[in-house]
């Protein structure tokens, strides 16, 4: 049986970052943005008291990319949802297992953020955050790693908002997980990113030796087939074989432009090299448009939902209109990506092919990348858009003593080659050993001293009548 627990305390911070280089997806450019810690206090039955943390990123204008609300506005938002989190788990003050938490909040985490125009995807970062903290803190009290607690559900998962799954489909899926040792990164070519020559794509400086590439598209086919040809050419260059994937950011308006895109890459021979490497395009077209928009013959080519991801329900939904996938993000809450990544081994069986893929809001390093790394190296994904190390340089502003801890904890995962430390990858690879310690693969919490508390957010945009 899972332990039970009691909340003391939850507690938000946050520390700006300033990115080393431009970050453009969709229709926003990020240069800085803050990043969030979460840090709770459990009381766990029988077994005292426990801190745990997480950490992620308060990205503007992509869980909610209405134009008129500014990227400010969007981050005012989460901060919101964030505190609307924080008093709805701290109300439920019996002993509760940590799903039971997650379970009992998110109804009403959703419910409360819409009668303040907070969309459910941006709803959702409240508790994704707190549950990281809160799972931190259990395997911490347990004296546990991520691996071996939740391979026994020590979070007490089950079906009660999943009714397509069975309590054994769960539960038979976690204890067969075999964690994976390594990850391979998948580098991010942003809009603004370099394509050709020094700091282009196919500079080992600049990807750092990966194998797996994600190229974002603008929604204008004629422009993103262009650029597509110009970073394919770049990319046979290298050394040694590659894979890809697309992600359009909602930007393609509707499945006429998105057919003018395939027909392009079925048949325009300057990008057969990257046509014959693509694994997946990722949420092409605007999540309300999306929900309407059945893919037909489109299906064969491989999508996934990512930013249409807001409910429990999204992916037999999706599935039903010709997706194949869905995305993991901490960001969007570990236990939903547990409970797909659980569909998708389910719905494989009878020879379909269903996956959950690894995607990254510039998880910085620290607690954020080591704990969305160890979500998706326990789920089985075997390659991840890894952006922090490439759009921030190492740690940002980090404290050094706490850099230096986190390197000195997990040494297979940040090296100092000369320019400060940052992520150390192995052949294209993230190694996932270190992670294996106890609590949610991190040994070092942050300097809760030298962060600052959450910005309060401005008055509150009620949701007309």
């Amino acid at each position: 049986m899972a332990p039970r627990l009691k909340l003391r305390d939850i507690a938000f911070f946050e520390r700006p970052v300033q990115f080393a280089r431009p970050f453009r997806f969709g229709a926003i450019t990020i240069n800085a943005t803050p990043q969030l810690f979460v840090r709770v206090e459990i009381e766990v039955e029988g077994r005292g008291s426990a801190v745990g943390a997480s950490a992620e990123l308060l990205v503007p204008k992509w869980f909610d990319k209405r134009p008129e609300l500014s990227p400010a506005q969007t981050v005012d938002d989460l901060r919101r949802a964030l505190e609307i989190a924080r008093g709805l788990y701290l109300a439920r003050t019996g002993f509760l297992t940590a799903f039971d938490l997650h379970a009992s909040c998110i109804g009403a985490q959703v419910a409360t953020c819409a009668k303040k125009n907070i969309p459910a995807l941006a709803a959702a970062y409240g508790p994704a955050e707190i549950d990281k903290a809160i799972l931190d803190a259990l395997l911490r009290a347990a004296e546990t790693n991520f691996f071996d607690g939740m391979a026994g559900n020590i979070a007490g998962i089950d079906a009660r908002l999943s009714p397509d799954l069975k309590e054994t489909d769960l539960t038979t899926f976690l204890s067969g997980r075999k964690p994976l040792p390594r990850v391979a990164i998948r580098h991010t070519v942003g809009l603004d990113d370099t394509v050709e020559g020094e700091g282009g794509v196919a500079d080992a400086r600049e990807n750092s030796g990966a194998r797996y590439f994600k190229l974002k598209l603008s929604g204008d086919p004629v422009a993103d087939a262009a650029r597509l040809a110009r970073i394919g050419k770049e990319l046979d260059a290298l050394d040694r074989d590659y894979n890809l994937t697309l992600d359009a950011n909602e930007q393609y308006a509707d499945l006429a432009a998105l057919h003018e895109l395939i027909g392009r890459l079925d048949h325009d021979t300057a990008l057969r090299s990257i046509s014959s490497r693509l694994l997946y395009i990722e949420q092409p077209m605007p999540r309300d448009v999306t929900r309407l928009s059945p893919l037909g013959s489109l299906a064969a080519r491989g999508f996934i939902i990512d930013e249409a991801d807001d409910s429990y329900d999204t992916f037999p939904a999706a599935r039903a209109l010709g997706y194949h996938g869905i995305s993991s993000k901490s960001c969007k809450g570990l236990y939903k990506s547990i409970v797909n990544a659980t569909r998708a081994a389910k719905w494989s069986v009878a020879g379909e092919r269903f996956f959950v893929t690894g995607e990254d809001l510039t998880c910085q390093a620290g607690v954020a990348v080591q704990q969305d790394l160890a979500l998706g190296a326990f789920i089985g994904i075997t390659h991840a858009e890894r952006n922090g190390h490439h759009y921030v340089d190492g740690f940002g502003d980090t404290p050094a003593a706490e850099t230096q801890a986190f390197a000195a904890a997990h040494p297979d995962l940040y090296a100092d080659a000369g320019q400060g430390i940052r992520l150390s990858i192995h052949d294209g690879d993230l190694l996932t050993g270190s992670l294996r310690t106890t609590g949610f693969a991190t040994s070092v919490h942050p300097d809760w001293s030298a962060l600052r508390p959450l910005e309060q957010p401005k008055s509150p945009r009620e949701q007309s009548a």
